[in-house]
């Protein structure tokens, strides 16, 4: 059986659940096999200490070109959709970090030039916990933007014979469904409140688009309000598990404890949990729903910002980022009171896979686009005889068998196509072709602080840095427009493409961390991300009294990286009660985290000076 752990967002306890259920089944006596396939940041090794016995590299097969042989036809660049080979000036240039390995380019070149060779792009390492828990976790290199082939190769070390926990990335995109789609059954966990429940309702969104049966586990039950199970209930969805919102729990996971060591009351919790998933996994297969398509653009879309700016007009605004490595830490309600102090900002989400400033901002959308950021492959199955030429050079499972009446063709898998463009270039009945994909829409709103630029990728849809680059391009052409000071972002997590492209070329970086093992290993892993791009970085301690210890020790860790720490926020339930009403916490009194938050942006706006 294969269980595929997952969120909206993350924070919401995946992890904690992951691995405590781990040793739960292994515990009983089922051979049992934990798959971290979060390879931005992997958390599941802080509670299951494995012993690491093995460890090979993770590679991408990109092109090397010999000029020698080369013609300088272009065939080549003409078939990558990627821009990772053009030829300027009769020289060829290859772009490692644009190529997806597809291997388009050397089936393209008609003179034998082009020879494929692996570049490293992160680690898979195997082990064993004392639990006797099978162990496999990937880490993608800092500066790597493509996680699913670490996560295929983190797939591809499962034992056989075992029960697989799969501990999946947050969001809905691409990496996420690349962790899940192979699962027997997925378990969503979320929290009771308004974050909790947009979150869950796209990875709701997710599964069922997949067609995979699922439950969910609420943690944190007692906080926020009933919203979720109110949900739930209309949806008729299983809740499979419930954990309360106890200190003592967060004491365990800030530490890197087993909250079912700490506290063995919980155990039953989980061997109820397992015994609910397995029931779920082998019960009837639910529907495939047919894909939830963006909301269309009108006909002819209102101009963009960026082509109102007069000629030769450039980007002044100072741009600050908030990022956290993982989501959960309170990054959003740092970011939302950040803007409602500063009035004169332009607020940016751009947490395009799973959204959530807007729950606070409360925007009244004025523009909207849809946004395409590229092709995917169609096949027709009138013109399609069956060869299977598609199927056998398509790099990426995206190609499968279907029955069509007496005869057999082939068809796309959408969630699985790359936009590669094999499959049409080498059809020889020209079967297959590439249409422009609609990967999601964008808006320009107004709130009561200024105007926000946000969006909304598509579930399980591609391209989340290149709509993370048009929103921030945009925000500053609205920062111009209206004379607006600053532009304020809400960063994507993790370490991969969206938050690269979120952090290129600003200003500043603000990275918003938590007192636990995990927030330790997470703001290590996303500074060096932010020292590779060059961007000033600053850090805040969410959270901070939870584990004093432990936010020392952040403190001397980021001061060790020289990284200044401008604040530690004190745990506070106000930061809910606002979430619950829509607000920021500076907005509903003089609580102990709203009077930090404003000190901490007195600092912010020193150190952007």
């Amino acid at each position: 059986m294969r269980i595929a752990i997952a969120s909206g967002k993350g924070g919401t306890g995946k992890t904690t659940i992951a691995t405590n259920l781990a040793v739960i089944l292994s515990s009983q006596g089922r051979p049992t096999a934990y798959l971290d396939c979060d390879v931005e940041e992997p958390n599941g090794h802080i509670f299951l200490n494995p012993v690491i016995s093995q460890r090979r590299k993770v590679t991408i097969p990109v092109p090397e070109v010999d000029e020698s042989k080369c013609t300088h036809c272009g065939a080549c660049s003409k078939a990558c959709r990627y821009s990772g080979i053009i030829i300027i000036n009769q020289t060829v240039l290859t772009y490692p970090r644009m190529c997806h390995g597809c291997g388009g380019c050397s089936l393209a070149c008609t003179e034998d030039a082009i020879r494929e060779v692996p570049r490293p792009i992160g680690i898979v390492e195997k082990g064993e916990s004392s639990d006797r828990v099978a162990f496999v976790h990937g880490l993608l290199d800092v500066g790597e933007a493509m996680a699913p082939p670490v996560i295929r190769a983190v797939l591809e070390e499962a034992p056989v014979g075992h029960v697989l926990i799969l501990d999946s990335p947050p969001g809905t995109s691409c990496p996420v469904i690349e962790s899940v789609r192979t699962a027997d059954v997925v378990l969503l966990v979320t929290e009771p409140t308004p974050f909790g429940l947009n979150d869950l309702k796209l990875a709701v969104e997710m599964v069922r688009a997949l067609g995979l049966p699922f439950g969910v586990a609420i943690n944190r039950v007692g906080v926020g309000d009933r919203k979720v199970f109110d949900f739930c209930e209309r949806e008729n969805i299983p809740i499979l598990m419930e954990l309360p919102d106890d200190r003592e729990i967060a004491r365990a996971y800030s530490k890197g404890k087993m909250v079912t060591s700490v506290l063995p009351e919980l155990r039953p919790l989980f061997e109820k949990l397992a015994i609910n998933l397995e029931e779920i996994a082998h019960g009837a297969r639910p529907k495939i729903a047919p894909p939830v398509e963006p909301s269309q653009a009108p006909v002819k879309p209102p101009r963009l910002p960026s082509e109102s700016l007069p000629a030769g007009m450039t980007h002044s605004a100072p741009e600050l980022v908030v990022i956290s490595g993982k989501g959960g830490t309170g990054k959003t309600s740092v970011v939302s009171s950040f803007i409602a102090l500063a009035r004169s900002a332009v607020a940016v989400d751009c947490d395009v896979d799973a959204a959530d400033l807007h729950l606070v901002l409360n925007p009244t959308v004025q523009k909207r686009w849809s946004f395409s950021g590229g092709h995917e492959a169609r096949i027709d199955e009138t013109a399609c005889v069956g060869c299977g030429t598609c199927a056998e050079h398509c790099r990426f499972d995206a190609i499968r068998l279907k029955q069509n009446g007496a005869i057999t063709v082939y068809e796309v898998n959408p969630i699985s196509c790359e936009g590669c463009g094999i499959c049409a270039d080498i059809c020889p009945q020209e079967a297959a072709e590439m249409v422009p994909s609609v990967n999601g829409e964008w808006f320009v709103s107004d709130t009561s602080f200024g105007p926000m630029v946000h969006a909304r990728l598509g579930i399980a849809q591609e391209n989340s840095g290149k709509l993370v680059s048009l929103v921030r391009k945009e925000a500053a052409a609205v920062a111009d427009l209206e004379k607006r000071n600053m532009i304020i972002a809400d960063g994507s997590p993790g370490i991969g493409c969206p938050v690269i492209a979120s952090i290129a070329g600003a200003r500043m970086a603000l990275v918003v961390t938590e007192p636990t093992l995990s927030g330790l290993h997470d703001m290590k892993r996303v500074a060096q991300l932010t020292r590779y791009f060059k961007t000033k970085t600053v850090v805040c301690i969410n959270k901070a009294d939870i584990n004093s210890e432990m936010a020392d020790r952040l403190e001397r860790a980021a001061l060790a990286l020289e990284i200044p720490v401008l604040g530690r926020i004190p745990y506070d339930p106000a930061v809910t009660r606002a979430q619950v009403r829509g607000k920021t916490v500076v907005e509903i009194g003089d609580s102990p985290a709203a009077r930090e938050i404003r000190a901490l942006w007195e600092r912010v706006q020193e150190e952007l000076a």
